[in-house]
Formats: C-alpha cells, sequence, structure tokens
C-alpha cells in the first residue's frame, strides 16, 4: 500500500470557472505544481491518479436528473426561470463553456478518491478540485454545482464503511450535512464561521440531525476574528473526542482554505499552521483519508495550504521550517517568500478575548448537549 494519492488531470487545468469568478479553479493546478517542485511527489509512498469523468449514473445517486440535465440546458444557452430557480446562472454559480464536463470530472476526481482507499491501494487519497459542499440534489449554491463530497461519501457507505465528514472550511457544509442528515453511519462535523455573519447563513448548534441521525450532525460556529489557538482548542475539546468515539472506518476531510486571515470572502484570522496541525491529529488516528480542496479566494495562498497539506499528508511536513526555503521563493506569493507555512498571525488582544469567551461557550455547550448522546 502506498501512502499517499493526489488525484488530477491536466483537463482541470484547462478548463475551469470564468475568470472573474472569485472561485479560482487553477489554484489546485498550482498547488500540484508547487508540490512537484519541492520534490514532494518523488518519495516511495507518493502517486498520482488521473481523474476519471463521474458518469450520469453515478451522479444520479444523489443528484436528480432533471437538475442534470437543467446543467445541460444553461450550458447551451437554455436559461429559464426554473434553472434560475435551481441556481444556475446566478453571481456565484456563473454559466461557463464545458461547465457539466468540467464539474463531471471534478466531482470524478472524488469518486476516484474512494476508491483507491476501498480497493487498499494508499491510505490517504487528495483531490484539491474537489470540495463542493454546498450543492444539493437540485440545487447550485456557493459556487458547488455538483456535491463530490457526498457521493464520495456514498461511494464508501455503499461498501459498508462507517464514515466521518470533517469540514474545516470557513463556510457551514449545508449540502453534506443535508444529504445524511437522518443517517448514524455518517457523522458530519463543520467548523465554520457562524451563519449570523456568513454564507449560507446555517450550521448552528441545535442542527443535531434527525431521526437516527440525531446527534451525528455536529455544527461549530465561530465567531468573527476566530485565531488559530482559539480554533485548535474547540477542535481539540469538542471535534477530536467525537471523532474517536465514533471511531470511524474512513474519515473524509475537507480542507477549504477560506479560512485563512484576509481572504476577501471570509472574517476568520487563522494560518495554514492550525489547519496543518489538525490534519496531523486527524492522520494520527490511523484510519483511511479521504481529502479533497474547497474554498479559498486568495489562489496563491490557498495553494500553498494545500502544497502544505499534501506534505503533511506524505510526513513531509517540518513545523519547525519557517525560514526561506527554494520552495518558498519558487512561489512568487508577493504575500510571503518563506517555506509553506505561514508566520504567526496575532489580532488585538480586545479581539481574542472576546473570541476565547465565545469559543469557550461554544465547547460547553457541544460538551453538554450532544457529548452525552454519544456516551462521553
Amino acid at each position: 500500500m502506498k501512502n499517499a494519492c493526489l488525484i488530477h488531470s491536466p483537463e482541470l487545468d484547462e478548463k475551469g470557472y470564468p475568470a472573474e469568478c472569485p472561485f479560482d479553479t487553477h489554484r489546485a493546478g498550482r498547488a500540484r505544481e508547487i508540490i512537484c517542485s519541492m520534490g514532494l511527489m518523488d518519495g516511495d509512498g507518493e502517486y498520482e491518479v488521473p481523474a476519471v469523468t463521474a458518469t450520469r449514473a453515478e451522479l444520479e445517486r444523489y443528484h436528480t436528473s432533471e437538475y442534470l440535465d437543467a446543467i445541460l440546458a444553461v450550458q447551451a444557452g437554455r436559461l429559464t426561470n426554473q434553472t434560475l430557480a435551481m441556481g444556475l446562472g446566478t453571481a456565484d454559480c456563473p454559466i461557463f463553456a464545458d461547465m457539466f464536463e468540467y464539474i463531471s470530472l471534478a466531482v470524478g476526481a472524488s469518486i476516484c478518491a474512494a476508491r483507491e482507499i476501498l480497493q487498499g491501494s494508499t491510505k490517504i487519497a487528495f483531490n484539491p478540485s474537489g470540495g463542493f459542499h454546498h450543492a444539493f440534489p437540485a440545487r447550485a449554491a456557493g459556487f458547488c454545482y455538483m456535491n463530490d463530497v457526498v457521493l464520495a461519501i456514498m461511494e464508501l457507505t455503499g461498501a459498508g464503511k462507517k464514515v466521518l465528514f470533517l469540514d474545516i472550511d470557513v463556510h457551514h457544509s449545508d449540502g453534506v450535512q443535508h444529504a445524511f442528515y437522518n443517517r448514524s453511519d455518517v457523522m458530519t462535523i463543520s467548523m465554520h464561521e457562524s451563519g449570523k455573519t456568513l454564507f449560507p447563513g446555517t450550521g448552528f448548534t441545535n442542527e443535531l440531525g434527525d431521526g437516527t441521525g440525531y446527534g451525528y450532525s455536529i455544527n461549530l460556529p465561530l465567531p468573527v476574528g476566530t485565531y488559530d489557538a482559539a480554533y485548535e482548542l474547540a477542535f481539540r475539546q469538542a471535534v477530536l473526542p467525537l471523532i474517536a468515539k465514533f471511531d470511524p472506518d474512513v474519515i473524509v476531510i475537507e480542507l477549504g482554505m477560506d479560512g485563512l486571515a484576509n481572504d476577501p470572502l471570509a472574517h476568520l484570522s487563522l494560518t495554514n499552521n492550525v489547519y496543518a496541525d489538525i490534519l496531523s491529529a486527524v492522520i494520527a488516528l490511523n484510519k483511511p483519508l479521504l481529502a479533497t480542496g474547497g474554498g479559498g479566494y486568495n489562489p496563491e495562498n490557498t495553494a500553498r495550504g494545500w502544497a502544505l497539506m499534501w506534505s503533511v499528508m506524505c510526513g513531509a511536513d517540518d513545523p519547525y521550517d519557517a525560514g526561506l526555503t527554494v520552495g518558498g521563493m519558487m512561489l512568487q506569493n508577493t504575500d510571503w517568500t518563506g517555506g509553506l507555512r505561514d508566520r504567526a498571525y496575532l489580532s488585538d488582544a480586545a479581539t481574542r478575548k472576546t473570541v476565547d469567551q465565545e469559543i469557550i461557550t461554544l465547547i460547553k455547550e457541544i460538551r453538554k448537549n450532544i457529548f452525552p448522546i454519544h456516551n462521553l
């Protein structure tokens, strides 16, 4: 068994969302360039698999046939009130050339990742082009047209696997939560900026699941200004014990980089160091891991963050390496010319104090209301 598999294809670099769209689909290819330039694909434990386009039958495991037809219709220029009601042709889900083909390939990459794990080929599979967690069965939203995360999890559960989904993208994972809201074989945990201040306006602590799924939908809505130490405290005290107790067969993680400080579409104050530390803690649980990309609207910082995540996946990350490196110099990033890890970032003391109070309250609420459901 290999240790880490990267799923990517040149077609994902050649096509993609319109240039004016904040969701830059070339971030994944840029991350791959950084990974290769730093020799992070050269070890015996790493390998690459080309993405394979998801078939219509695979897409219809979650999405309705009418909705898939609507995507093809708008791609051909046939816009109607019905397609607009499905979220197609809006500012955050624009129409572009070959959109059905591109999205199906990006979705297929996550299904490929699931299959690499199920076949026992790898312990970790990473599709940086994935992470479309806002898509619903018949509705696009938040730059997401088809939900690769749901389809990858369905591939895993279809093989009898119990799945833990951890989403550390800054936006609530509403589409994935919806798909598994009444199931206990999939636990969804979303750490995101509160819906009080950020799209999609959901993901509050009272969204716990229905029926047999009650207690298996867990949300940590975080306050504006949440910084590394506060974020990691919430993870260690409220999230990690639940993951360990659930004891999944496979962990799926969405590695959106839009929680990074100064992301233009969000309001947290994280560095990629905390993402690397959380990923390390998840890997230490010694479960097969399927990782996707997600949000991240500073393209260079996002690509660098995903390259760092890959270095963690293949055991090459040095948490103490904050000096100038050849890899960092190759990034041509005007914000930071160091290695893959960010500088430390500190917000003002008053903000940190407010954040700390809210995070402690949130942790107490999770431990009081959710832990007993799982005998913790």
